[in-house]
């Protein structure tokens, strides 16, 4: 069988961390700032774990 080519849209997205767990970036913070407050902005902030439902759909897109 050839081998699987990992998605190239995940693999820019997606991060492994050392332990095996998936991380990424939240949404809602590229655009249209002016009108969200800093608050909301400031916990967009950072990378948070991908939930326990989609890792494996995940893992598979990452051919992990």
């Amino acid at each position: 069988m050839p081998k699987q080519k990992t998605h190239s849209g995940a693999k820019k997205r997606i991060k492994v961390t050392g332990s095996g767990k998936l991380q990424r970036e939240q949404a809602g913070k590229r655009h249209l700032l002016e009108r969200k407050s800093s608050k909301l902005t400031r916990r967009l902030t950072g990378t948070v774990d991908v939930s326990k439902a989609d890792t494996g759909k995940m893992k598979k897109l990452l051919g992990l």
